[in-house]
């Protein structure tokens, strides 16, 4: 008998609460944020969020710093924000969720953070012109990058050689809102992080959303040509992934 059961229960209904979802919800940007923020945006009285912020704490999903006479809660890890935008990706495919809110909906599904990576079709449209232009091969579980595909993150300011771990440099994942694959891992990571330092990409206040720059799609365009990210209809390029990972 599996001994992963009953923890897969409780993880499930840890997450099942509505409030407790829409605190992993505002966390999917990789930001802290305070128990008194969480508990306006699930809707609650601090009271209520600090009873389910423990819960979430001993159930691994969160972790928290401390910073003066505040505590700062965030996703405890990349496989808590996987797990949440597979969840996203299923509840989308939901009859009474078929449609996106129209704003809000469009500005996440052109642009957004998934933890610490880009999604939407920023995010797509990166991983469809590396696989177009051959700079992606499938290496280890996820991807590798070609000598051509090393030399494209070293113009953007990225350098590939990440230190190792468990967590892949590179992999596939299937966006909720395109229904296609964007690039989650270290190496993705790094390339956000690099894009908001220079300004190419900025936040939306309040927002998982992201806006491209004129300077940033300059940027991409030249050490990445074919890339593109504003149209809705584009087919994505076939791609061989070693597994199926949504995010």
């Amino acid at each position: 008998m599996s001994t992963h059961g009953p923890y897969l229960a409780e993880i499930a209904h840890l997450m099942g609460d509505p409030a407790r979802a829409n605190m992993l919800h505002a966390l999917m940007d990789g930001r802290a944020l305070t128990a008194k923020e969480l508990a306006y945006l699930a809707g609650v009285a601090p009271q209520t969020a600090s009873g389910h912020l423990a819960k979430l704490m001993q159930g691994g999903l969160l972790g928290v710093a401390a910073q003066g006479r505040h505590r700062y809660y965030r996703l405890a890890s990349a496989e808590v924000a996987t797990a949440l935008e597979g969840l996203m990706v299923l509840a989308g495919t939901q009859p009474t969720n078929r449609r996106l809110p129209s704003r809000v909906g469009e500005e996440l599904s052109r642009g957004r953070t998934c933890y610490d990576h880009f999604a939407g079709r920023l995010g797509i449209g990166i991983h469809d012109a590396l696989v177009a232009g051959g700079h992606l091969n499938v290496a280890d579980g996820g991807y590798g990058l070609s000598v051509s595909g090393e030399a494209v993150f070293a113009a953007l300011g990225v350098n590939s050689e990440q230190p190792k771990s468990r967590r892949a440099a590179l992999r596939p994942c299937l966006d909720w809102s395109e229904r296609k694959p964007h690039l989650a891992g270290s190496l993705a990571a790094a390339l956000a992080c690099r894009c908001f330092e220079t300004g190419w990409v900025r936040r939306k206040k309040d927002s998982r959303a992201v806006v491209l720059t004129e300077e940033g799609r300059a940027a991409l365009g030249a050490a990445l040509p074919g890339f593109r990210c504003d149209e809705p209809e584009a087919v994505s390029p076939a791609v061989r992934a070693p597994e199926t990972v949504f995010a």
